[in-house]
């Protein structure tokens, strides 16, 4: 079962995730004619795919061995797009705290928000697009 069978869209969209750690995760999107726009260059709503499917995994990283237990929602996302972006992208996503501060205060509380922070890279490895996801998990 991959991460983003519980994604159908992510994964109909071609994004894969291709690392998974606590408080962090990386994704990847290859440029192909189903997620370009009119211009050749990556379309804006693949690059948000992208974004919030990373920022998914470092969500799942952080509560790994608390999936059957919790209900996590991205509540808002935002995203800027600094150049045209094309090729093979990958998404870099990091927690904004440490995932254990994250998992203390879901043990302490029964729910916890926090941001996770995304940069999106060409190949090339200049950054394309940075993005904000607000997540919360909540105990079931």
């Amino acid at each position: 079962m991959s991460a983003l069978d519980s994604v159908p869209y992510a994964a109909h969209t071609g994004v894969e995730v291709v690392e998974v750690k606590p408080g962090e995760a990386r994704a990847r999107l290859d440029q192909r004619q189903e997620v370009s726009n009119h211009i050749g260059s990556m379309h804006a709503g693949a690059l948000f795919t992208l974004g919030e499917a990373a920022s998914g995994g470092a969500m799942v990283g952080t509560f790994a061995d608390q999936l059957g237990q919790i209900r996590p929602v991205a509540s808002e996302a935002s995203i800027r797009y600094t150049r045209l972006a094309r090729g093979l992208l990958t998404a870099t996503a990091r927690c904004a705290e440490s995932p254990e501060a994250l998992r203390a205060r879901l043990d302490a509380d029964g729910k916890v928000a926090f941001d996770v922070a995304v940069d999106i890279q060409d190949a090339e490895g200049q950054s394309v697009a940075g993005m904000s996801v607000a997540w919360h998990v909540r105990r079931t």
